[in-house]
């Protein structure tokens, strides 16, 4: 077969000289050319590495014959954006580098590609990348960071911060957590959106076996982003190996299974959705529902659970997950090995790789002076944490096309409710109130105008931090919201509330007073009271008819540049939250 990268030569007379310019040898210009893809850069510490991984898979490319060709789309960091007007711009941002990457792999052509992300947006949106462009590809996921003294994590500065703000902790030991929390490169050391979203290109089908959030130190990784190079020019010979041939229905599937068996970020129900619209299948939040459903939750590291995420690759990574959930797995879907899930599951068996994992459990024991197992990090599957997945999708007349909770991070206290509406038309007047305990027990706080639409969909991080680390209010409230929650998020919290408020969803009409029925197990969220009074559900709707008569649109936040473009153009949360324009 003739390559594609050699069609284009015949095409462009002037494509040798210029790659010539760049640095290119001449014999380099007729070998299979493979597109090298990363969010490196300066920005953080998921990125800040990338260049290494990069030129260990250049290393693996040339080894196999190939030249490797680097491009690259940095991403922000969601944790210094937090709490500033930053964080607005941060699912916007996954668009664009899904954008650019579009721009960059189809300006000029390649054989195949080899994709390396780590974090919040920027895996998500290398993904999305990934399938427009839709050469055979390798993703590389860029590992997890080590955790700091003490085993402490970045998601425990919310923590820090809120009880420094009430005065329970001096400045010295908030400076001590900040000075400690992040000790090395890599994605935050918990299962965040960033850790979920390595996993889930596993998970999918798109990684290496095994690869999904290593320790982003370990030489384990390198000898990975080697082989993915080396992957990548077998698969620019190899026919129907296209992302969009190994991805299917059954592949998105397994990754929510795993998601499930994870206590994955809510995130997810942003980003494969999207993902799933770039390959022109159709998942929404309650296809995550029906899987989560009855799944076993096995996964024993924070946010929600004890040990810092670099213990996931040491207890066998997702196939160590994958072998618990096997018999709910469709292990006959397609891989970039060019062979089936249930052959790499078995493949790994016998090369070393669950004895390699172990070698590194045992150095960690010995650095923090534990003792735990793999048994200890991915429960067994008749030991499950959890039997009922995850999350849930919650519907009724304040959310008509759903929002979406962590019922593994959520108190017990708050499956079912009736709470007192505190309605906030931003995050900083909620946040406001909280700190200064304006807030009450009983209350269900909204913080609206926050979705997609209406101000870029930021986390409402600081404020859910504040709540869960209250010892009352953690157990006896809720936070609703049309914005989202950080991945590393706990407590009673509810997001995606969808219609947002700027569409003039229920949440928007939303007083102070209203009876707010909460109830996870039969996936409820409704207004069942006016001013504190119960009504039949015939006499809220009639109220809320009236008032939506009286509702007016707030004026557009953004009236300019890439938030504009996105406030036009977001898709409902529930569906991705992607540019839609065929509306």
């Amino acid at each position: 077969m003739e390559l594609k990268s050699q069609e284009m030569r015949k095409l462009a007379p002037e494509l040798d000289p210029l790659r010539i310019g760049t640095g290119w040898k001449r014999e380099d210009l007729s070998k299979p050319q493979i597109f090298i893809e990363s969010t490196y850069g300066d920005s953080h510490p998921g990125s800040g590495h990338l260049n290494i991984l990069v030129e260990e898979v250049r290393k693996g490319v040339a080894q196999a014959g190939g030249f490797g060709a680097r491009y690259y789309v940095t991403d922000i960091c969601d944790g210094e954006s937090q709490g500033t007007d930053g964080i607005n711009f941060s699912l916007a941002s996954r668009e664009m580098i899904a954008n650019m990457i579009e721009i960059q792999g189809n300006a000029t052509v390649s054989d195949a590609g080899v994709y390396l992300a780590s974090c919040d947006k920027g895996m998500p949106g290398n993904l999305m990348g990934l399938a427009r462009v839709n050469i055979p590809s390798v993703v590389v996921p860029g590992g997890t960071m080590n955790a700091g003294p003490e085993m402490l994590t970045l998601e425990q500065l919310g923590m820090y911060s809120a009880k420094y703000q009430r005065g329970e902790i001096d400045e010295e030991k908030l400076d001590w957590a900040k000075c400690n929390a992040c000790p090395s490169c890599g994605a935050c050391s918990f299962i965040g959106t960033a850790s979920t979203m390595q996993i889930m290109a596993e998970a999918l089908g798109l990684a290496l076996p095994g690869s999904a959030l290593m320790p982003a130190t370990s030489p384990d990784l390198l000898a990975y982003a080697r082989e993915a190079g080396k992957q990548a020019v077998k698969l620019a010979y190899m026919e129907n190996m296209k992302p969009s041939d190994i991805v299917t229905m059954e592949s998105f599937e397994n990754a929510i299974l795993v998601h499930a068996a994870i206590s994955g970020s809510t995130n997810c129900l942003l980003h494969i959705p999207a993902l799933a619209h770039e390959f022109g299948i159709e998942i929404t939040g309650d296809t995550f529902d029906r899987l989560h459903r009855g799944a076993h939750y096995l996964l024993d590291v924070r946010p929600a659970g004890r040990w810092p995420a670099e213990t996931f690759y040491y207890a066998g990574g997702v196939p160590a997950i994958m072998e618990e959930i096997k018999e709910h797995l469709h292990l006959d879907v397609m891989t970039v090995t060019g062979k089936t899930l249930g052959d790499n599951l078995e493949d790994l068996k016998k090369n070393g790789f669950y004895e390699r994992c172990e070698k590194w459990l045992a150095q960690f024991n010995e650095r923090y002076n534990t003792n735990i197992t793999r048994k200890d990090i991915i429960r067994p599957y008749d030991e499950a944490i959890g039997t009922e997945g995850s999350i849930a999708v919650l519907k009724g007349n304040l959310a008509p096309e759903g929002a979406v909770i962590k019922h593994t991070a959520c108190p017990k206290e708050m499956f079912k409710a009736v709470l007192r509406a505190r309605p906030f038309d931003s995050e900083e007047e909620c946040l406001d109130a909280v700190l200064h305990h304006k807030v009450q027990k009983g209350d269900a706080v909204f913080i609206r105008y926050e979705g997609p639409k209406g101000s870029g969909m930021p986390e409402m991080f600081y404020t859910s931090e504040a709540i869960s680390s209250d010892k009352e209010l953690g157990k006896s409230i809720a936070l609703i919201t049309d914005g989202r929650f950080s991945g590393a998020s706990t407590g009673p919290v509810i997001g995606h509330c969808s219609p947002e408020a700027v569409d003039g969803g229920p949440i928007a009409l939303v007083e102070e007073g209203d009876l707010i029925e909460i109830d996870v197990e039969a996936r409820k969220l409704n207004i069942i009271g006016i001013h504190g009074v119960k009504m039949t559900e015939e006499e809220v709707q009639e109220v809320l008819k009236q008032r939506r008569l009286a509702w007016k649109p707030k004026e557009r936040k953004y009236k300019k540049g890439v938030l504009r473009l996105f406030s036009e153009l977001a898709a409902s949360p529930m569906k991705g939250a992607y540019l839609e324009y065929d509306k």
